[in-house]
């Protein structure tokens, strides 16, 4: 039964910052590819962020990059996104995504095997 359960997200001001973790069990989160997605009222869920197994490489979705950090730690089952400069349009519900045995970074909701449930992250201006 892998379980992928998200932090809390929460409401902050415009320029602020959230920290979002995931803590994954039941698979062998030292060799999973993990991934972050969002998904906002009217529109598809889209790629965030990505993470290899081993921390060694990492993609950002261009509207992201320079604002967010991926990174994971491998001895306590999580993956983090550190969100900075936070603004209006990163309203979403953020999902934590991983594929298990992979080596790879996906950018796409297809690479990725196991899901969380999601948390809402809302920015006001």
């Amino acid at each position: 039964q892998v379980q992928l359960v998200e932090s809390e997200g929460g409401l902050v001001q415009a320029g602020g910052s959230l920290l979002l973790s995931c803590a994954a069990s039941g698979l062998t989160f030292s060799n999973a590819a993990m991934g972050w997605f969002r998904q906002a009222p009217g529109k598809e869920r889209e790629f965030v962020a990505a993470i290899t197994w081993n921390g060694a490489s990492t993609n950002y979705a261009e509207s992201v990059k320079g604002r967010f950090t991926i990174s994971r730690a491998n001895s306590r089952n999580t993956v983090y996104l550190q969100m900075n400069s936070l603004r209006p349009e990163d309203t979403a519900v953020y999902y934590c995504a991983a594929r298990s045995g992979n080596r790879g970074l996906g950018a796409v909701p297809t690479f990725y095997g196991y899901w969380g449930q999601g948390t809402q992250v809302s920015v006001s201006s």
